[in-house]
């Protein structure tokens, strides 16, 4: 299996767990006990988790090589989805969110910092399609499993097996993976990027993760309760921002040796800002509709291509170590932003706040474009 194939396979396979957690909780509650609430403790655990893991690849890059940092990785997810699986108590859950969190980060950065170095454009922005059909899979299949009388156990039962499946293909293929080129190897002390280089990689991946989880955790809220749209239309707009996310990724790989990632990169700024303005002017339903669309196309250059010019903003000795950090700063982001931010002034100001919300992020991204 080619090394960029196996790739794909892997970013769809980290992708499944993500959202499936919230399907199945109400039935997880009830098994072990917990409120309703108590959902919004697990979500911190993997946080933190994957923040932890994706600051200390470079690390561990320069010391179990990219194959084996991968299958030791998906061994861990592979395990942790299988505890939680067979949780009877809550600190359980909790644990294996956390164990979980860190081999999702250590996955997604050490794939993310070879992608960077042999993949290109093309390739990169093709992986990071395969996170959009994952991400859409994972909570489709959960709920054919619930609705046909399957026990919520049997979904991580069927995650944790494909983990297992995905860490075996690693460790088989390790040694095909090239070695990343870090200075760790041959200097005692690791590069250290200055701070004007490192601080608008950061700021980008803040501002870019805000964006894009704040759309995708509020697109429905803001559409119903905000617009007055139908529920049926308004899940079909959430499931429509992912769809034309993976499209866009699709058509990207296909255009960057045309069009540039310079280019692409501006077109995506600019293009979430105006989403962000069809959300937050008032007008009818379907013109909110359309901004959220637009946000998912004009996002999917964003990420995959803010990774790939790391090194040309801070220098290739730095590269894997920034990119673990780009990974973190934007774990947090995505959770925090759309989470404390947003929730916090929705508290305030309503949900009509989510479409200026956005504005702010999406025009701080165009603003900070000439510095990257």
């Amino acid at each position: 299996m080619p090394l960029f194939f196996l790739a794909y396979v892997a970013y769809v396979s980290i992708a499944l767990p993500d959202n499936v957690g919230g399907i199945t909780w109400p039935s997880v509650r009830l098994d072990l006990g917990q409120p309703v609430e108590a959902l919004g403790l697990v979500v911190p655990f993997g946080v933190a988790g994957y923040v932890a893991s994706s600051s200390a690849t470079a690390f561990l890059l320069a010391r179990t090589g990219v194959g084996g940092l991968l299958a030791l990785s998906a061994a861990l997810s592979g395990a942790a989805l299988a505890a939680y699986g067979a949780a009877r108590a809550f600190w359980v859950v909790l644990l294996a969110v956390f164990l979980g969190g860190l081999a999702s980060g250590a996955i997604d950065t050490a794939l993310n910092a070879y992608a960077v170095r042999h993949f290109g454009a093309r390739r990169i922005s093709w992986m990071h399609a395969g996170f959009c059909l994952g991400a859409a899979a994972g909570p489709g299949a959960a709920t054919w499993l619930l609705a046909d009388g399957r026990s919520w156990r049997w979904v991580y039962a069927g995650l944790a097996a494909l983990q297992v499946a995905l860490a075996v293909t690693f460790a088989v293929s390790a040694k095909r993976w090239i070695p990343p080129a870090t200075p760790a190897r041959t200097h005692r002390t690791r590069p250290r990027p200055g701070a004007r280089a490192l601080w608008p990689s950061l700021a980008a991946f803040t501002l870019q993760s805000g964006v894009e989880a704040g759309t995708a955790i509020w697109a429905y809220v803001h559409l119903t309760a905000g617009r007055g749209m139908p529920d049926g239309p308004a899940g079909l707009t959430v499931s429509a921002f992912w769809g034309a996310m993976f499209a866009g990724r699709i058509v990207v790989g296909h255009g960057t040796r045309r069009g540039g990632t310079r280019r692409f990169l501006s077109l995506g700024a600019w293009g979430m800002f105006v989403g962000a303005l069809l959300l937050a002017v008032p007008g009818p339903g379907w013109l909110a509709s359309a901004g959220v669309v637009l946000i998912g196309l004009a996002a999917a250059p964003m990420f995959p291509l803010l990774t790939l010019t790391t090194s040309e903003r801070v220098g290739e000795a730095a590269t894997e170590r920034v990119i673990g950090l780009q990974m973190a700063t934007s774990a947090a982001a995505g959770a925090v932003l759309p989470g404390a931010g947003a929730g916090a002034l929705v508290g305030v100001f309503g949900v009509g706040v989510i479409g200026v919300f956005l504005v702010v992020l999406a025009g701080g991204m165009c603003l900070l474009r000439g510095r990257l």
